[in-house]
């Protein structure tokens, strides 16, 4: 295939993409039209509830001071 070729492909290739971005639009409203989309209620599904009390300060008994390295050392 030449150069101009592929470009010839290029540009009709696009212009199916238009023309189908342009459908999928119109399927959109018209599926709008017909059915509202309900709103969502409540709270959506992966969230989780993280509570306002103190966590237990145990929980961080021996642990490293993240990007700081170990308590009792000193940094280089």
């Amino acid at each position: 295939m030449s150069l101009e070729d592929d470009l010839t492909e290029v540009k009709r290739r696009l212009e199916e993409l238009a023309r189908s971005v342009i459908q999928l639009e119109r399927n959109l409203a018209r599926q709008r039209e017909e059915k509202p989309v309900p709103m969502a209620v409540g709270r959506p599904d992966g969230l989780v509830t993280i509570s306002d009390t103190p966590y237990d300060s145990t929980l961080w008994t021996d642990s490293d001071d993240e990007g700081l390295g170990a308590r009792d050392r000193r940094a280089p």
